[in-house]
């Protein structure tokens, strides 16, 4: 008896060892699969903590793009970059972890520390006080650095930004709140087929109330979302960001910059009465432009977007 009990564990055992390695390769080819249809288009260069993948076009004053949560470049260089770009240098840079730039140590630098790393990245590059734009998450990376170092930046032009703590996540980011030690194993196991399934429904939640364009797979590079790598850098983004939020929203009004913000009046993942507007109130000399639009501004409406970072630039100097 005890003989066929130790068998039957041990055949589940290998069961699930062969479901689960049969998942892990299906989501390294999946990942594979993404990468070809979506591949590097820009430069690459190290700093401290991470090994950063950009765009670099134009010339003229300096603007700095990063995106957001489970983002990439694309969603800048999509619609906006290249209007922009003939009258800016334009740089889109993939954030920490995300695109194709890699964090370097163990955890992921959270906000805050891709704040500093995106000051490095300035420094590297030689940039003479760029006018650092942040969308959603990048919104959050954009104010940390700008409380940190006034003095490198032009101005902060926030477009849909997290900028409160909010006790609430987007329930279509809910499976990103995964602890350590699950993110891993989910993201090597259910993320990439569940990211699959859901993806167009996901995707629809994102930019509601806008239509999702139907080239965002690849130009727009959502494709890159659905990689283990992706999944594991979102969730701890994700995680830290209650934590930086809490640290950061009660020094706004210590920012010394002129700071920019928009926000779409329909936006589906955050409030714009409390990420806009109360934010605009405490940052002293803060401007809020306010558009219909749900979170996606820079792919669904960038001719809006290119008037706000123009406005941005304008009022900086």
């Amino acid at each position: 008896m005890e003989s066929k009990q130790a068998n039957w564990i041990g055949g589940s055992v290998a069961a699930v060892g062969a479901v689960g390695g049969g998942l892990a390769l299906w989501s390294a080819l999946a990942a594979r699969s993404a990468e070809r249809m979506v591949p590097p288009e820009g430069s690459f260069i190290e700093v401290e903590g991470a090994r950063l993948h950009y765009v670099d076009r134009g010339s003229g004053p300096v603007l700095l793009l990063v995106h957001g949560l489970l983002g990439n470049l694309r969603h800048f260089t999509y619609a906006i970059v290249d209007d922009l770009a003939k009258d800016f240098r334009v740089i889109a840079v993939d954030r920490p972890g995300s695109g194709y730039s890699v964090a370097r140590g163990n955890p992921k630098p959270d906000s805050v520390e891709q704040a500093a790393i995106m000051v490095a990245f300035a420094d590297a590059l030689g940039l003479e006080k760029p006018l650092l734009v942040g969308h959603s998450l990048g919104g959050a990376v954009a104010l940390a650095a700008g409380l940190a170092r006034p003095d490198r930046f032009a101005g902060l032009a926030l477009i849909a930004p997290l900028t409160q703590p909010t006790d609430q996540v987007p329930p279509v980011f809910a499976g990103l709140m995964a602890p350590p030690g699950v993110r891993e194993l989910l993201s090597w196991t259910l993320a990439v087929p569940m990211g699959i399934l859901n993806g167009p429904a996901a995707a629809r939640a994102v930019f509601a109330p806008d239509p999702v364009p139907a080239d965002f797979p690849v130009r727009g590079g959502g494709a890159l979302s659905l990689r283990p790598a992706t999944f594991r850098a979102a969730s701890a983004d994700l995680r830290a960001a209650g934590a930086n939020m809490a640290a950061l929203a009660p020094r706004y009004a210590e920012l010394a910059l002129p700071v920019a913000i928009l926000y779409g009046r329909g936006d589906n993942i955050l409030d714009p009465a409390l990420q806009g507007e109360a934010t605009a109130a405490i940052i002293p000399g803060a401007h809020l432009e306010q558009i219909d639009g749900g979170h996606m501004l820079p792919l669904v409406h960038p001719q809006a977007t290119i008037a706000f970072l123009r406005g941005a630039h304008a009022r900086s100097r």
